[in-house]
């Protein structure tokens, strides 16, 4: 049977979905994302009131699996008989099915790599299944799902059987700082970017938090106990992904501790920089970092890469969790009394990911890309330019109230660090701002030319 949660949010995907659904064409669509993201709660929300099979693999044999999606494809045609049938594999399973079928309908395999992790013949066997079958039926929606995301997007590279029988795909992400407030109706904005901080836009973990109690009773709870939820699912999530994660654990400590160059994480881990660099792209693989370049870069060069969290539930984790896991399994109180002491310098990096979404989806500012600069010694928050008109943007971001004078030094202070950024030096117009919780006298910036937005702005969104 399946379980209807109460579905917030991804009005994107399941209009992209319903267009897909309503083409009249047989459609194949590869849906994956990171585990928890709320994938199985979007595929099942969709076909809840259509004509629909969903089938979830699972680590079983080939034979046990097959035996289970014909009980569930019997139970949709209410035909006992079809489970009868003695099938050999998917291809000729899934002909009887297509031929008894008489109306528009969606196919749903979640949890596909598993089938291709017990028979790595399964991509041959699902492009016979469509070139013979399925791509001739105007009643047939496929939608394969799946979480590990490198051998999902392998199944949509050249080298795959599946190449080019795809009509569509879907990464479903996070929900971004301006969703998370559905989920926790009650909590300001100020409140959600706390909760953003440690949970990210992970569905699963933002149910963890009831609105009732305050930020740092919800992380306690969720957290620091032996028996929290969120407690030890990174070491969980790890661990489905890679069979020996240890080294994995040390690349991603060192990262949460501020070593984001290359070199640096070979000398804090003292992993051989030989091999580290296939571990630092297994990481970026299932979203957990990403590699990041000054944005004005027109080149990206290696040596002038870090790594940084994509993933904030893990950045969390890994900065205030694993370090402290002896003192949580003993009940101590010291690892949550360290991580609130310094909760409110952790989020000054978690607040510019914030701003970051803030300049996309309000798009205040005409620009064309945006991202983080740095060279040697200095470094700029946020840079956003405008290739076609060549503007520049320059921002820094500070999460705590300001006042006027304090934000107009910020705003001097800047001019100053920018004038180092190589990007269109002899004919480029240029703009200074600052994003901060609270600016006073906003409107007294922003009559002077300058660009200022705090969270009354991030609210409105």
């Amino acid at each position: 049977m399946i379980m209807f949660q109460l579905f917030i949010n991804r009005e994107e995907e399941l209009e992209l979905l319903e267009e897909r659904f309503r083409s009249g064409k047989p459609e194949f669509i590869v849906m994956y994302g990171r585990r928890r993201v709320g994938k199985t709660e979007l595929a099942v929300h969709f076909i809840k009131n259509k004509p629909g099979v969903y089938f979830l693999s699972e680590e079983k044999r080939y034979s046990d699996n097959l035996d289970e999606m014909k009980r569930a494809a019997a139970d949709f045609l209410k035909d006992d008989e079809f489970y009868l049938i003695g099938f050999e594999n998917w291809v000729q399973m899934f002909k009887g099915f297509y031929e008894r079928i008489k109306k528009r309908t969606v196919i749903v395999i979640d949890e596909f790599p598993y089938l291709v992790q017990e028979n790595r013949g399964m991509p041959s066997e699902f492009q016979k299944i469509w070139d013979m079958h399925l791509s001739r039926s105007e009643n047939i929606m496929l939608i394969l799902v799946g979480s590990a995301i490198g051998m999902m997007e392998e199944l949509l590279g050249r080298k795959s059987p599946l190449f080019g029988r795809r009509t569509g795909q879907l990464e479903i992400k996070p929900v971004d700082i301006f969703q998370v407030g559905k989920f926790l109706p009650g909590y300001d904005m100020e409140n959600c970017i706390k909760v953003y901080g440690c949970s990210d836009g992970i569905p699963l973990y933002l149910r963890q938090f009831d609105t009732k109690l305050t930020v740092f009773e919800n992380i306690k709870n969720s957290f620091f106990r032996r028996d929290a939820p969120l407690y030890s699912e990174a070491e969980f999530l790890m661990r489905q992904e890679f069979r020996e994660p240890a080294n994995y654990f040390l690349i991603l400590k060192a990262i949460s501790f501020g070593h984001t160059k290359q070199n640096e994480i070979v000398n804090y881990t003292g992993i051989d920089k030989s091999i580290i660099s296939k571990y630092i792209q297994n990481l970026e693989e299932i979203r957990v970092i990403r590699r990041e370049y000054p944005v004005t870069e027109k080149k990206e060069m290696r040596k002038s890469a870090r790594y940084a969290f994509s993933d904030n539930y893990f950045r969390f984790w890994f900065r205030f969790v694993y370090p402290n896991r002896t003192l949580i399994e003993r009940g101590a109180e010291a690892a949550f009394e360290v991580m609130k002491k310094e909760y409110n310098t952790y989020l000054g990096g978690i607040f510019e990911k914030a701003a970051k979404e803030f300049l996309w989806k309000a798009h205040p500012i005409n620009f064309t890309n945006l991202g983080k600069w740095w060279h040697k010694r200095e470094e700029i928050d946020i840079v956003a330019v405008n290739d076609n008109l060549r503007e520049i943007f320059f921002f820094e971001c500070k999460w705590r109230d300001l006042k006027e004078g304090t934000a107009r030094k910020i705003l001097d202070e800047l001019k100053e660090k920018s004038n180092p950024v190589d990007w269109n030096n002899d004919n480029r117009k240029e703009h200074f701002g600052v994003i901060a919780k609270y600016i006073e006298n906003k409107n007294m910036l922003i009559k002077d030319g300058y660009f200022a937005y705090d969270l009354d702005d991030f609210s409105k969104v």
